[in-house]
């Protein structure tokens, strides 16, 4: 008996340390531990609490702790990460987003659910519920000023290129008609207070405006996601009939790159700091007094190195306006130069390096006219 045990983790151990399931099959996370022995997929920690809330589907096991027969074995030797993604992962629309392990629960639950248990991707061709160019329902959207969340009607539609919502079910005008192109999509449940909370951004009049919605239906609220993502995906389509499917995928919706408290102080520098909320969305960095603000009151551009902007760490000699954080770091534009101020050197540190992804990449010709168009001061 202690043989056999023995002969399984061996053979156990060999089909682990395969390079295909090297990574969690589902999240990309490195060194899964974890596999089912029911798909014969590889996954981390995480994923597989998502597949045990899924028992009818999928059976998880530790892959350190727990017991394999030979039997088992050779169900993961058979399979395995290529093989089982080959089958639930064959046709997966280019639109759509794959969530990884820095994600959020709800994306991350969806997708494992698409997969395994609606087999969304496992057929050509399949209708699915974020792909007819059209979508309509209530989503809870945040007031702008006194913070409730109402129901409130949403449409997508593809063939007017735009999303709009509306105050009451039966109103003829939007509150809102967004073109799609200037619209981007990003999960906050933490930022909302609400583990289905998607925060849409869209640029009027060049400047940002933010809206904070939710649905109670986690698979809802990712459909609608995906959806924006499905309508953008072909409206770019026919507005960049040359360019690649990939490039047009990488102008989707995207997570912002950081966001954050900081203090900041004014033009002149001499002015007191002051605490705000921070997001940096690529090249748009914006300040807000409230993280669910639904206006930016300020936005600055940041460009490329070549262009002359850099990031520094610290703070100008003889910076005089008064501060009550002491890790400073400076962002150098043509222009002028931008001071802040963050809580921790941790902090410092994380922002200085995500300015510096910014920077060190060159600029597109789509962001030069951006910046020819960006004229907002940090005075606020």
């Amino acid at each position: 008996m202690a043989g056999g045990t023995e002969r399984s983790m061996k053979a156990l151990k060999e089909v682990w340390r395969r390079a295909e399931n090297s990574l969690c099959a589902d999240c990309g996370k490195p060194d899964p531990d974890w596999a089912s022995s029911t798909l014969g997929v590889f996954i981390c920690l995480s994923c597989s609490g998502i597949h045990r809330n899924i028992p009818s589907i999928s059976k998880v096991k530790s892959l350190k702790m727990d017991h394999w027969d030979d039997a088992q074995v050779q169900f993961l030797a058979k399979h395995g990460n290529a093989v089982t993604k080959a089958t639930y992962e064959a046709h997966i629309p280019i639109y759509y987003y794959q969530p990884t392990y820095n994600d959020c629960q709800v994306l991350r639950e969806q997708w494992i659910r698409a997969k395994y248990e609606r087999k969304e991707f496992t057929e050509p061709g399949k209708q699915l519920p974020y792909s007819d160019g059209v979508k309509e329902g209530i989503l809870w959207k945040r007031g702008r000023d006194n913070g409730q969340f109402l129901p409130r009607k949403f449409l997508l539609s593809e063939r007017e290129g735009c999303l709009k919502y509306f105050t009451k079910q039966d109103a003829k005008e939007p509150k809102i008609n967004v073109k799609i192109d200037v619209i981007n999509a990003t999960f906050q449940p933490v930022k909302i207070g609400n583990p289905n909370g998607l925060q849409i951004t869209y640029l009027k009049d060049n400047k940002t405006r933010n809206i904070f919605v939710y649905h109670d239906s986690g698979k809802e609220v990712v459909d609608w996601f995906n959806a924006i993502r499905s309508v953008q995906f072909h409206y770019l389509k026919v507005a960049f009939p040359i360019a690649s499917d990939n490039e047009i995928k990488n102008r989707l919706t995207r997570n912002f790159l950081k966001e954050g408290y900081m203090e900041k102080t004014g033009p002149k520098q001499r002015e007191a700091f002051k605490k705000r909320w921070f997001t940096l969305d690529h090249r748009r960095l914006m300040y807000f007094k409230d993280p669910l603000d639904a206006f930016a009151k300020g936005e600055v551009f940041v460009g490329s190195r070549e262009n002359g902007y850099s990031v520094q760490k610290g703070l100008p000699l003889g910076t005089q306006g008064n501060f009550s954080w002491h890790y400073g770091l400076t962002i150098v534009t043509p222009d002028r130069e931008y001071l802040f101020t963050c809580e921790t050197e941790t902090d410092q540190l994380d922002w200085i390096a995500a300015f510096a992804s910014v920077i060190n990449q060159a600029m597109t010709p789509q962001e030069y006219a951006s910046k020819c168009l960006d004229a907002v001061s940090f005075l606020s």
